[in-house]
């Protein structure tokens, strides 16, 4: 016998009185649960990840706790009785609307495990109930240390930003300053050449009291203007000399500035990330691949099944290896499956093709929409293999399987495997996603987008686990109920096995007597 679980009282009280003055949401709301199917108004309090009701508002101590650390928290949109017969459609349609009129604002508080209570809540308003929805998806100790990695890697990132900038800030400082001590000296040779030009321009004496005027004054069959008409062609040469060694000094820095800048970018863990980010998304595109040629073996398969359909038409046919509605339940949509995936990888190709700037995120908004047929092929997963089980017993049917089992293309691997192949592929974008996200920088172009994305995904994961959950309940409730009137049966036929073995042993004995 498994004991009780103890737990402090006086710590909860505790908690319960912090919670009165120190919480994130508060109020009356009307509880249900499966043990008792009337609904109650209680004063909720929401205190971290603790749900405290009372009787009233003026309670000090709790009625109860709900932990509401990995709950799901989920709106209804017709609250059903959890234990209770169902609302009879009589009594008029005042009645009626009455109760739709109760049946609103309602959202349920439920876990993943078995055998866990599992409470309704009602509210008075849409804006209340949608408040609350929100608070008590929220209220996690998860999310929260989520939110600070998210924070701490953001701070880092930022931290790592300035760093890069303040190295570059100095290597500026230190090319402007040599730049300018550059231009200085460039300054001083250039008044230099000024100050000799315009001594080779200045006048020369010819004679006593008179000057010659300046180059362009002199006329050209003087012959005293010659020399500084070749002076000045030569200083013109020398200048056109200098500015061919600065210009080639000029490109010679800026190319090795670009190198340091392109170094420091590949050193940089920016770069790292964006590293890590692409090999994710390469190898992403790779795993599509992959996937898209399983899903052609299986469509594949689903065409030569196809064939079977003379087998069952033709009339010297006693014995047809299975119908067409039992193909139907087995492949269900894997050919949708298989065209949505082909667009997906043409889309990740497409992208490949502007490398390196990869924007994954409007490809992610267009496939979120088309995903609703995985939860038809989820739901129908655990029916088509037990449909396939059934077909099995056959033997015609079992030796079509044999032989398209046995091709090359399938490799070894059996129907079951590609039929479960597709259920393991929304986990694989949801991780992808994960690691994108851990890898793409907070103020990028799509991380709003990707956030969304893997959000969508995981409420689509999450409704396909709990659907897929729900189904193998009842069927596990059917097999025993199937049982006990199995066992019932049994019971009631061995009391007349007994009565007729016991009149045949006693008919042999006066015989022999």
């Amino acid at each position: 016998m498994q004991r009780s679980v103890r737990v402090n009282e006086h710590q909860l009280i505790m908690l319960s009185d912090r919670a009165q003055y120190d919480h994130s949401m508060h109020g009356y709301l009307h509880k249900r649960t499966a043990d008792n199917n009337k609904w109650q108004m209680r004063w909720f309090v929401l205190y971290q990840n603790l749900l405290f009701y009372y009787e009233s508002e003026q309670s000090s101590r709790p009625s109860g706790l709900i932990f509401l650390e990995g709950c799901y928290c989920e709106r209804l949109v017709s609250a059903p009785s959890l234990s209770g017969p169902p609302i009879s459609s009589g009594g008029g349609q005042g009645s009626k609307a009455i109760k739709e009129e109760k049946l609103q604002h309602c959202f349920t508080i439920c876990y993943r495990r078995e055998n866990q209570r599992q409470y309704e809540l009602r509210a008075s308003t849409e804006s209340e109930c949608s408040a609350w929805i929100i608070a008590i998806r929220e209220a996690s100790f998860n999310k929260l240390l989520l939110q600070k990695e998210e924070l701490e890697q953001k701070h880092v990132h930022l931290l790592q930003v300035v760093e890069s900038e303040k190295t570059a800030k100095w290597q500026y400082t230190q090319q402007c300053e040599e730049l300018a001590s550059e231009i200085r000296k460039l300054r001083a040779e250039i008044c230099v050449l000024r100050k000799e030009t315009r001594s080779s321009y200045s006048a020369t004496p010819v004679g006593r009291g008179s000057f010659s005027m300046p180059g362009e004054m002199l006329s050209h069959d003087d012959p005293a203007s010659l020399p500084g008409l070749c002076a000045s062609v030569s200083d013109s040469i020398e200048l056109r000399k200098i500015k061919k060694v600065q210009s080639f000094f000029r490109g010679w820095l800026c190319r090795r500035r670009w190198k340091q800048i392109v170094e420091e970018y590949i050193r940089s863990p920016h770069a790292e990330s964006m590293r890590k980010r692409n090999h994710l998304v390469f190898s992403m595109v790779e795993a599509e691949e992959e996937y898209l040629e399983q899903l052609e073996v299986l469509r594949r398969l689903v065409l030569v099944a196809c064939f079977l359909r003379p087998f069952k038409m033709a009339a010297s046919s006693k014995r047809p290896p299975c119908s067409h509605e039992d193909v139907n339940s087995i492949f269900l949509n894997s050919e949708t499956v298989l065209f949505l995936h082909q667009i997906f990888l043409k889309g990740l190709t497409s992208r490949l093709e502007s490398w390196p700037t990869l924007v994954l995120g409007d490809l992610f908004d267009m496939l979120l929409p088309m995903l609703s047929i995985y939860q038809e092929y989820v739901r129908n997963h655990h029916y088509s293999l037990q449909v396939l089980t059934e077909c099995k017993s056959n033997t015609n049917f079992a030796t079509v399987l044999k032989r398209l089992e046995a091709k090359p293309t399938c490799q070894g691997r059996s129907l079951e495997t590609f039929l479960t192949y597709p259920m393991h592929q929304i986990p694989r974008y949801i991780i992808t996603l994960h690691e994108l996200l851990a890898h793409t920088p907070h103020d990028h172009v799509e991380r709003k987008s990707l956030q969304n994305a893997r959000q969508q995904l995981e409420d689509l994961s999450r409704q396909c686990t709990t659907k897929c959950r729900k189904r193998k309940i009842c069927a596990k409730s059917r097999r025993r109920a199937h049982d006990r009137r199995g066992v019932r049966h049994s019971a009631r036929r061995e009391p007349s096995v007994c009565a007729t073995r016991k009149s045949r042993a006693s008919s042999t004995r006066t015989r022999r007597d």
